[in-house]
């Protein structure tokens, strides 16, 4: 992490976030074309389904926090439930909030650190759940396109040149490479541990006195990130691996699921898994979007590859709803959870979260 996440810097993404989706909103009106229309769709949803979309919100904080607590409790018997939940939540939050996901890990351990965790043991959690995410559209995408799913897709492309389908197939190989080389680090930790030892170790030898003293913490931390790791190499860690990979359903459900639901909310019906394999594929595409929350990016993108299905006219009221489900209302309630935080004791400091910066630096 080249810099220290601070409350400052969180403040003016959270400004950016909302400045840049506003615009996003207005050129969507002005792309549909028709307000009497979009007024008309959002006072006629159909309110079974908006109920769903906001269970469905709240599994960042739900289905994120049961994975970490999995994770956690695994190498930390007695973890807080609680505190679980919040850093699922505020790891959502902060990735929405930062470019390219940015602030997701150091908030997700600091988080963690906060509940009871120690440093490397957070980090190790945060280092699963990335694993188990990895595994989860690696293992979940190519099993979907094996059973056939997203044939329909082949019959729409981006310019004539690539489909939807083909667009789909390589952006999840390159969750498939990363997936491998993930476990290869699982299975052999010690390979792991002696290359990040030998690249400490180059620090320090171009480093200065300070760099040095910062570098013998962070060995210490890679002994102890070391011994965490073993842990789940036994039985039931990898009982728990399989488990964190099948709750990243959850962790994941409102970015996969939501356009299905807000199809259903306007009326809209559409192949739910043809749906799933596009919401997954602009997932990926979002993943590291150089905006906050891939604002502006995520309301144009939606819009194309949901134009297959979303008429021209109600976009601007689609492209609404799929915002507030997928980022909005976790946005809103984790920016009053972390601003009452600022405000009590154990964050007077600006720099919240200088305590990662080491370790992740």
């Amino acid at each position: 992490m080249a810099a220290v996440i601070t409350s400052k810097l969180l403040r003016r993404g959270l400004e950016i976030f909302a400045i840049i989706s506003a615009v996003g909103f207005v050129g969507m009106l002005l792309y549909g074309n028709n307000l009497e229309e979009f007024v008309r769709a959002m006072f006629s949803l159909r309110w079974y389904w908006v109920l769903v979309g906001v269970c469905l919100a709240s599994m960042d904080w739900l289905g994120g926090g049961l994975r970490l607590f999995l994770f956690a409790n695994h190498i930390n018997p007695g973890t807080s439930l609680k505190g679980c939940i919040f850093a699922g939540g505020l790891t959502a939050w902060a990735g929405y909030v930062t470019p390219a996901q940015s602030g997701a890990g150091p908030m997700m351990i600091y988080t963690l650190k906060r509940y009871g965790l120690s440093l490397p043991q957070a980090m190790i959690t945060a280092l699963m759940a990335l694993i188990a995410t990895v595994l989860f559209f690696s293992v979940a995408g190519p099993t979907a396109v094996f059973l056939g799913a997203g044939r329909s897709l082949s019959e729409h492309g981006v310019l004539g040149v690539v489909s939807l389908n083909d667009l789909f197939r390589m952006s999840l190989g390159g969750f498939v490479v990363i997936g491998l080389l993930l476990l290869l680090l699982i299975a052999f930790p010690g390979v792991a541990r002696r290359i990040a030892r030998r690249l400490v170790a180059l620090l320090e030898r171009r480093g200065n006195e300070k760099l040095a003293a910062r570098v013998e913490t962070l060995r210490e931390g890679i002994d102890r990130a070391h011994e965490s790791l073993k842990a789940f190499l036994r039985v039931r860690g990898w009982i728990a691996m399989a488990g964190g990979v099948g709750l990243t359903s959850l962790a994941f459900a409102n970015r996969l699921l939501a356009a299905y639901v807000v199809l259903r909310m306007l009326g809209i019906h559409a192949p739910f898994v043809d749906v799933l394999l596009l919401q997954t594929l602009i997932v990926f595409l979002l993943y590291f979007a150089p905006t906050p929350g891939g604002s502006g990016i995520a309301e144009l993108v939606s819009a194309a590859v949901m134009s297959i299905y979303v008429p021209r006219e109600l976009t601007p009221s689609y492209v609404l709803l799929w915002r507030i489900m997928v980022s909005y209302l976790t946005v809103g309630f984790g920016s009053f959870v972390f601003w009452h935080w600022l405000r009590g004791a154990e964050m007077q400091s600006d720099e919240v979260l200088q305590e990662v910066e080491g370790p992740l630096g």
